[in-house]
């Protein structure tokens, strides 16, 4: 399984803090339509994503904290800990994914390449495994 990881461009602006920037078909490969974030995860037992998606490509980025990200193609299956700011993840569709472990004061960023559609979603992993043969 090839995961590709996305870097933001970021600056240094110490004592007052480091700024990051995603542009659209910059930085990010897509054009960007839709912005999300998930944060106070305070239930360690929290478990987010468990779907894929048909078509949506997906940026994602933990900008505070840790998580775990389990990932599956319908193939291979990988995890990885995001734990800084920059490097994320990109989803591309047809990617299962299910983000564990969140650490304290966790915060996830996520950048879309489309508007939710709940038609986009496949919410059963055996059923996104019948897609992926």
């Amino acid at each position: 399984m090839h995961i590709e990881r996305v870097k933001l461009q970021s600056f240094d602006d110490t004592p007052d803090g480091e700024l990051f920037i995603a542009e659209g078909t910059k930085n990010i490969p897509f054009a960007i339509k839709r912005v999300y974030y998930i944060n106070q995860l305070d239930n360690p037992k929290a478990v987010r994503g468990k779907h894929a998606h048909k078509k949506l490509d997906q940026a994602i980025f933990c900008v505070n904290g840790s998580f775990v990200i389990d990932l599956d193609d319908g193939k291979e299956q990988t995890s990885i800990t995001l734990d800084a700011s920059s490097p994320g993840v990109l989803l591309p569709p047809m990617m299962w994914h299910t983000m564990h472990d969140f650490s304290k004061n966790c915060a996830l960023l996520v950048l879309a390449s489309d508007f939710f559609d709940e038609s986009d979603y496949i919410r059963k992993h055996d059923e996104f495994l019948a897609l992926c043969a």
